[in-house]
C-alpha cells in the first residue's frame, strides 16, 4: 500500500483534512503502515474512523504515534476497540471501556465523540467535524428476516457471525441495540444544535445508511454494520461529506447528492490484493 511520505519542506504545503480507518495494528504489516505514516503538511489534521486495534496498548501506541505527527487527530471508535479480549490487562466492558479510551485520547490531545465538534478552517472549510459513536442495532437485516432473532439465526446457519457477539459487551445496557439507541438519541440532539450554515463532516465507523453494505460478499454481515435510525442524517443535517470504515471496501459513493468516503486500510490479506482500489489516508475535502 502506497503511503504519503515527507518530501521537501512540508511547511510550504497547504494543510489537508485527511481520513483513515481500520488500521488493525495487531497485524505487523499494518503496524508498519502507522510507523511510516506522515502528514503532507505541518497543518494536516487526521480523522481516524475506528478499528485502530483490539488491545489497549495497541490503541494507545497508534494514537500516540499519530498525535505526535499530525496537527490534530480526531477519533471515532470502531467495534474492535470496544472488544474486551481476555489477554488485555484492561478488562473493562461496554460503556466503561469506551470511557477509558476517551480518557486515553484526552491524555494524548486526540478529540473524541465526547468533545466539542472542532471547526476546520483550512482548504475546503469552514466545516465542522463531528466524530460520532453510534454502534448498530441489527436493522440491516437480510430480506427474509422479520426480526433480530431470525436475522441472527440466518447468520449462524451461514457461518457468518461477527466477533462482536463474543467480545463486544454492552454493559450496563441489556444489548448492543439498546446502547445504539442511546447513542443515536444523544448524538441527534448534538447535531441538531450545530449551526446549520456550517457544513458538517460526519465521521462514524459504521456507514450511516445501508446502501454501502449492498456490495458485501456475505450479506448476513450487514446487520453488524449500522442502524436504520441514521438513514436520513446526511439529508437532515447540512453534510459536506460522510466518512466511515468497517466494510474494508475503500471507495467513494454518492447518496442524495452527498459524498460518502469509505477510508479503511483493512487486513493485509485485503490491501495486498492486486488492484486494491485506493491509497490512504484520503483527503476529505476535495475541490
Amino acid at each position: 500500500m502506497k503511503l504519503p511520505v515527507e518530501s521537501g519542506n512540508s511547511s510550504d504545503r497547504r494543510p489537508q483534512l485527511l481520513a483513515i480507518s481500520d488500521l488493525h495494528v495487531s497485524h505487523e504489516e499494518n503496524r508498519r503502515i502507522v510507523e511510516e505514516l506522515r502528514p503532507t503538511s505541518d497543518g494536516d489534521w487526521l480523522i481516524v474512523a475506528g478499528d485502530v486495534g483490539e488491545l489497549s496498548e495497541q490503541i494507545t501506541w497508534a494514537l500516540r504515534t499519530l498525535s505526535e505527527r499530525f496537527a490534530q487527530v480526531i477519533w471515532s471508535p470502531g467495534n474492535h476497540e470496544l472488544w474486551t479480549p481476555k489477554e488485555d490487562p484492561v478488562q473493562l466492558r461496554g460503556v466503561e471501556r469506551y470511557e477509558y479510551l476517551v480518557d486515553v485520547c484526552r491524555g494524548l490531545g486526540v478529540l473524541t465523540p465526547e468533545d466539542p465538534y472542532p471547526l476546520w478552517e483550512g482548504d475546503g472549510g469552514p466545516v465542522r467535524i463531528a466524530p460520532l459513536f453510534l454502534l448498530y442495532d441489527y436493522t440491516f437485516r437480510t430480506p427474509t428476516a422479520a426480526n433480530k432473532a431470525q436475522s441472527l439465526e440466518q447468520a449462524y446457519e451461514a457461518g457468518v457471525v461477527c466477533t462482536d457477539e463474543f467480545f463486544l459487551h454492552p454493559d450496563p445496557y441489556a444489548g448492543r441495540e439498546d446502547w445504539c439507541a442511546a447513542r443515536v438519541a444523544l448524538t441527534e440532539r448534538r447535531l441538531a444544535e450545530c449551526d446549520p450554515d456550517v457544513p458538517l463532516v460526519l465521521v462514524n465507523h459504521w456507514p450511516l445508511l445501508r446502501e454501502p453494505t449492498r456490495v458485501l460478499r456475505y450479506p448476513e454481515f450487514a446487520q453488524w454494520c449500522g442502524t436504520e435510525l441514521t438513514a436520513d442524517w446526511h439529508r437532515r443535517f447540512n453534510t459536506a461529506v460522510a466518512v466511515y470504515g468497517h466494510l474494508h471496501i475503500p471507495r467513494t459513493t454518492w447518496h442524495d447528492g452527498v459524498r460518502f468516503e469509505e477510508v479503511s486500510v483493512g487486513y493485509p490479506r485485503e490491501w495486498k490484493r492486486p488492484g486494491h482500489p485506493r491509497n490512504v489516508p484520503r483527503p476529505v475535502l476535495v475541490p
